[in-house]
């Protein structure tokens, strides 16, 4: 049984990183990364685990060209 503490340790994160894009709705959110994940790893979304997504989602708003967001800060 995975450990249900993860759970909100796992939210807290997301809640931060969607403060980054707070004009984004949840649906925005949660397709845009996914959407990446999926097409930069060619995995299924429902087999990662959950500190693999959240790792992802990090880099996702991390690096300077892997989200929309950080692209249209730049005014592309």
């Amino acid at each position: 049984m995975r450990d249900p503490a993860r759970i909100n340790k796992f939210c807290n994160q997301l809640a931060s990183l969607w403060h980054i894009v707070p004009d984004w709705r949840f649906g925005q959110f949660i397709s845009n990364v996914l959407g990446a994940y999926v097409s930069e790893t060619k995995r299924d979304i429902f087999f990662p685990e959950d500190d693999e997504i959240m790792e992802f989602m990090k880099k996702y708003f991390a690096e300077p060209d892997s989200s929309p967001y950080t692209n249209a800060q730049q005014g592309e």
